[in-house]
């Protein structure tokens, strides 16, 4: 009876051993990253790398799980799925950038609620650019604040309004008087003071399918329910 109380202990001993050299044939070597718009591809597999608790595969896809991997810049989450034993598959979901201001010569990203993700030197493309807004001072996680409220409230607009339909636009400049004008390849778009922002931010992109390749300045500040028309001047 107690040569059979003595083995137990030994062949569990030799299961948990057998479990850990098993698991340790898990190495990771292989990291396949898609969904990178803004983020750096390169970081978040250095980000990977440095999460993967004794370079494990195992151990980092339930680390991620539970959501303990480490921040990264302008990412939201990320989706690790085991390839094979070796190897592993990212899905990068980014947060959503409306636009961004310059701050001393960096620039701030913000989302279409006015938060601000993340902070960079670099300017990235496919982000619309905004003049004419000026900060004092701002955090990462809340409102930036503006010098200028009414402005502010517009830009949100524009931003969502340019999600809603899915426009590419590049810049958003505020002018001397007040009116605003949206930039679109080598288009400039002058929309007026905003009143009638709604219904030619849903035309817009149909209006620029005709004038896509050109230089120019479309015209819209007129544009309304009872005056769809915009005219273009080609440079």
């Amino acid at each position: 009876m107690r040569k059979k109380i003595h083995i137990i202990p030994i062949i569990i001993l030799v299961i948990l051993l057998a479990g850990f050299l098993y698991v340790s044939t898990y190495n990771l070597k292989n990291i396949e990253i898609n969904g990178c718009v803004l983020s750096s591809e390169e970081e978040i597999r250095t980000v990977i790398k440095r999460d993967a608790t004794m370079n494990n595969t195992i151990l980092l896809y339930l680390k991620n799980k539970m959501g303990k991997l480490e921040e990264i810049p302008f990412v939201a989450k990320v989706d690790i799925e085991f390839v094979d034993k070796n190897s592993i598959k990212v899905d990068v979901y980014e947060k959503s950038v409306a636009g961004c201001i310059e701050y001393m010569e960096s620039y701030i990203y913000f989302d279409k609620d006015g938060i601000v993700l993340e902070t960079s030197k670099d300017r990235f493309d496919g982000v619309p650019y905004i003049k004419g807004l000026t900060v004092q001072s701002w955090q990462i996680g809340e409102k930036l604040p503006v010098d200028n409220k009414k402005k502010f409230d517009m830009i949100l607009n524009i931003t969502q309004l340019v999600e809603k339909y899915d426009l590419d636009i590049q810049g958003i400049e505020f002018k001397a008087d007040g009116e605003v004008v949206l930039r679109h390849d080598n288009i400039e778009i002058e929309v007026g003071d905003g009143s009638n922002l709604a219904i030619q931010m849903m035309n817009l992109g149909n209006i620029l399918k005709e004038v896509e390749g050109k230089s120019g300045v479309l015209y819209m500040k007129e544009y309304s329910n009872d005056n769809p028309t915009a005219s273009f001047k080609e440079k």
